[in-house]
């Protein structure tokens, strides 16, 4: 049975009935509770990302990019969940998660099993999604991303939409060992079908994907 709703007095003993504080001294001591709790909920979150920072590393520990410098695996899931939270202005800390871990099922003996086990449903389900059937050709995989892009969920089209802009940014950076200049073209023409389907999910990261298309004659 649903009872009568609690006034701000049951839980902050110097207010009135109608949220007014009775003095100053009160609403500063409840903005103390309040900034704790910021505070505390800020701590917690740091150290849910520290923690799968670590699992991803460890995960990826034995690999490398396809750089010619042969560059730490890691850097890669760590620089995709940097472009969300820093220009892409998520928060959500499941997105960030599944950022850091978005390879580890599909490059590492990970399973969704023990993704789910540690850091949740949520997670495990998001990185489930941007995660290619490496039982399938590279052709068919590829066909696969561009076909199920659109009805993926909103925060795996994130993770998509950084993944994609972390690796164009790279192949301009420097071509991966073994890649000719016409394969860098089509990585940047299969991308732009990919990226297609996820519009309408970020602004800012479509603008810079777009941005990177219009500079290869690609058009979004």
């Amino acid at each position: 049975m649903i009872g009568t709703i609690p006034t701000l007095d049951r839980f902050f003993p110097d207010t009135t009935s109608d949220g007014l504080f009775r003095s100053r001294r009160s609403f500063v001591e409840v903005q103390k509770s309040a900034d704790a709790v910021v505070i505390s909920t800020m701590n917690s979150d740091a150290v849910v990302l520290l923690e799968t920072v670590n699992f991803a590393a460890d995960k990826h520990r034995n690999q490398r990019r396809k750089d010619p410098d042969g560059t730490p695996y890691i850097n890669h899931p760590i620089g995709v969940a940097r472009i969300l939270a820093n220009e892409g202005g998520i928060t959500d800390i499941n997105v960030l998660q599944a950022a850091l871990l978005h390879d580890t099922v599909e490059d590492t003996d990970t399973s969704p099993a023990e993704l789910e086990a540690k850091f949740g449903p949520t997670v495990a389900r998001i990185v489930q999604e941007v995660t290619d059937d490496k039982s399938l050709s590279k052709q068919e995989r590829k066909r696969q991303q561009v076909e199920h892009a659109p009805h993926c969920s909103r925060e795996a089209k994130l993770v998509k939409l950084a993944d994609k802009l972390y690796n164009l940014r790279d192949l301009n950076r420097c071509t991966p060992v073994g890649w000719t200049p016409q394969r860098v073209q089509e990585y940047f023409v299969w991308a732009c079908e990919v990226v297609k389907g996820l519009k309408g999910t970020n602004p800012t990261l479509e603008e810079k994907l777009g941005e990177l298309f219009t500079q290869r004659g690609v058009h979004l």
